[in-house]
């Protein structure tokens, strides 16, 4: 990707740079995020992650380089650039002694929504969040799960352009992740609001991102799909196959060579850039041979596996 700025992005990070006295925390990072844009931002703890988030929100100045949000920089033209994006921090840390319904309209007058607006707004994200029930409670009273809830109602209520997440469900119950994910993908989808989301969380990136970055050691070791990272690592494709027979071992059903393998009780998974061309002749030579089978799988590697080989986490990659 080039750095040059286009129109329809609304976060620019330009040769972002960080430097903690003499450790580069953040090395000449350079990436840009589109209108209605989900984007995921992961990498190893220790890896610039953070400290990148916190350069595009505002919060940490870049030694060099810089941040734009809209075309604004977050540094030199901060309030103006701030007015549209709102950061839902880790640890939600909501008004304990205010109830609910006060957090939320409170942060709506912070952020200048008007008085008729700040009550409908509040009630509406209230309801979509499921926390109807709850506006009398203080937020002292509400479990994790509710308060990161309550903490994107706080975020929300202002009607930002960029929705910035921190590790949005970490450590947080089923249900309270899966309505997160859900309302997030939502507002993207009928709002078109864009979403920068750092998460450790590899399945939470493949389901809800449409781009994602992996950084490495302060520099961006990649940028893509997950479905195109996911096809980057063609060592980790592989075939699975389950037959109604055991024992059955894959040189019986392969005459081609064929990568490492692992078996199982009943068959076994072959590892192959061309998982196609394998399930294939499995499938011919199980009928000739008479053997049923039971399931025969091409799968792709997950996500998690392609960060690991390329922050180098297995078979130490480059």
């Amino acid at each position: 990707m080039s750095h040059h700025t286009s129109p329809d992005a609304l976060i620019q990070a330009i040769a972002l740079s960080r430097r903690y006295g003499e450790r580069v925390a953040v090395d000449q990072v350079s990436f840009e995020v589109a209108h209605g844009e989900v984007f995921g931002f992961l990498g190893p703890n220790g890896a610039g992650k953070s400290t990148t988030a916190r350069m595009l929100t505002g919060f940490v100045r870049p030694t060099s380089g810089r941040a734009l949000i809209a075309g604004l920089d977050i540094s030199s033209q901060a309030s103006a650039a701030r007015r549209l994006i709102a950061v839902v921090p880790e640890e939600a840390n909501v008004y304990a002694d205010l109830t609910v319904l006060q957090n939320v309209l409170l942060m709506a007058e912070l952020h200048g929504v008007s008085k008729t607006q700040r009550l409908t707004r509040a009630d509406e994200l209230l309801e979509v969040f499921d926390l109807q029930e709850r506006k009398p409670q203080k937020g002292r009273e509400l479990s994790k799960g509710l308060r990161q809830r309550l903490m994107l109602c706080m975020a929300l209520v202002s009607d930002p352009q960029v929705l910035f997440l921190d590790e949005p469900t970490t450590g947080l119950d089923v249900a309270s992740t899966h309505m997160i994910r859900e309302v997030i993908q939502r507002m993207n989808r009928e709002r078109g609001m864009t979403v920068f989301i750092t998460t450790h969380n590899m399945e939470e990136a493949d389901q809800l991102c449409h781009r994602v970055a992996i950084i490495d050691k302060g520099t961006l070791a990649a940028i893509d799909t997950p479905v195109a990272l996911r096809g980057r690592v063609s060592s980790l494709r592989s075939v699975e196959v389950r037959f109604k027979q055991s024992g059955v071992k894959p040189q019986d059903v392969l005459t081609q060579p064929f990568g490492k393998v692992i078996i199982s009780a009943n068959g076994f998974q072959v590892f192959d850039p061309e998982p196609g061309r394998v399930a294939q002749e499995i499938a011919t030579r199980a009928s000739a041979l008479q053997l049923s089978i039971e399931s025969l799988n091409t799968l792709s590697p997950t996500l998690e596996e392609v960060f690991m080989s390329i922050t180098g986490g297995i078979h130490g990659s480059h």
